[in-house]
């Protein structure tokens, strides 16, 4: 299966769209200084705008896009990420731009 094919089965730690379709959208915005403290620095953008991508991936997920994947800083994670909700609007723009971009 797809990581990104939009479907009923909404299973984020299967998919792993919303934190692998663009370096631009995992960044910070509302986080507090001491709520960035807490994200290790290697997992940091260094102009420390957000979180260290390689290519469009966040440098913090792990595991394999559409088998099984998991945030290694999810307890403290930055708000975008938090926000990002199953099945809401930035889940499906992720699912289908990741889609978009894995047919091509």
């Amino acid at each position: 299966m797809s990581p990104a094919v939009p479907g009923d089965d909404f299973d984020c730690q299967t998919c792993g769209a919303c934190c692998a379709y663009s370096a631009d959208w995992p960044r910070f915005s509302m986080e507090s200084d001491a709520e960035l403290a807490l994200i290790p620095e290697e997992f940091v953008a260094a102009d420390f705008s957000g979180m260290r991508c390689e290519n469009d991936r966040c440098s913090a997920l792990d595991g394999t896009l559409g088998q099984h994947v998991g945030c290694r800083i999810y307890a403290v994670r930055p708000q975008v990420c938090r926000t990002c909700l199953p099945g809401d609007d930035e889940c499906l723009t992720a699912r289908q731009a990741l889609s978009t971009r894995v047919l091509l």
